[in-house]
């Protein structure tokens, strides 16, 4: 049963947002959307999405309304369109990554016109959006968790209730914060082990069942060959480009320093993928960094 909730509303139709909406055609839900880009526009038209020619044309029309934007400049902008037009007591759920600032700016957007909210970010990739395995960290209200729960769990394995308005966003900076600390220092064990002999696979072999087994070795092993679907087997082509990972690094850096807390691992990734961008690189995988670990 999809309850009284059956039309979905979504803008941002790019690598996350595209994947998403066909999992929700999929669990039988009626999906309308939006980008500013024309070609995703048509490439989610294939998969069965009704288009609308307009942000305002898709809250006009849905129960509950999805961005997936790139930044918090945008989601602000986008809810405060969508927040004139929707439907008297609609669902508005931010799936983006941005600060807790710009997500709770965005809650009280929504409030302002007597509508639901969530901040609910995701992790899980474009692997995860594509499978329908994300994990969302939720932020907001209670009765719009339970809402949102169906939709939601249409799109991925886990929805994780993170407490009041913005802290979802406070657990996905927390996260992705974590994410890059480990892939660089996953990076600098392998660049070390092969200055030390060791071939990639057997250092793999001993950290993934080690105590330095970690996500980004597991899944994202930045060199070619233990883990056959990383991008390091595809000449770095991106899941999560590196730029994506710098802005989450970035976030990071500005909510601890908003709030007083040293993470000097946290700024210390942050520079070496401002340094990446740097070099021309932040299109590439993430797990490219260690490219530029090699060659330092």
């Amino acid at each position: 049963m999809l309850g009284q909730d059956k039309t979905i509303g979504f803008i941002g139709l790019g690598n996350m947002g595209g994947p998403m909406t066909r999992n929700l055609l999929k669990a039988g839900f009626e999906v309308i959307g939006y980008d500013l880009q024309a070609s995703l526009c048509e490439q989610a038209a294939a998969t069965g999405l009704s288009i609308k020619s307009c942000v305002a044309d898709v809250a006009a029309a849905a129960d509950i309304i999805i961005t997936m934007l790139p930044t918090g400049a945008h989601v602000v902008s986008v809810w405060a369109d969508v927040a004139k037009s929707a439907r008297p007591g609609a669902l508005l759920i931010d799936c983006s990554t941005i600060s807790v600032e710009a997500a709770r700016a965005s809650h009280k957007l929504a409030a302002e016109f007597g509508l639901q909210s969530l901040d609910a970010p995701v992790s899980g990739g474009v692997e995860g959006a594509m499978a329908g395995t994300l994990t969302f960290m939720v932020g907001g209200h209670q009765a719009a968790r339970e809402r949102a729960q169906a939709v939601l769990s249409a799109m991925g394995r886990r929805v994780v209730a993170c407490g009041g308005d913005g802290a979802g966003q406070a657990a996905k900076i927390c996260n992705n914060m974590l994410l890059g600390i480990s892939m660089v220092g996953t990076s600098e064990a392998f660049a070390l082990g092969k200055k030390l002999g060791l071939t990639h696979q057997a250092l793999f072999d001993v950290l993934s069942t080690s105590s330095g087994q970690c996500y980004a070795l597991t899944t994202h092993c930045p060199v070619p060959g233990p883990v056959p679907n990383s991008a390091a087997n595809r000449a770095y082509k991106a899941g999560f480009a590196s730029r994506l990972m710098l802005k989450d690094l970035e976030l990071s850096q500005v909510a601890a320093s908003s709030t007083q807390t040293a993470t000097p691992l946290g700024k210390a990734a942050r520079d070496i993928f401002l340094e990446m961008e740097a070099r021309g690189d932040g299109e590439k995988d993430y797990s490219a960094v260690i490219q530029l670990i090699e060659a330092q």
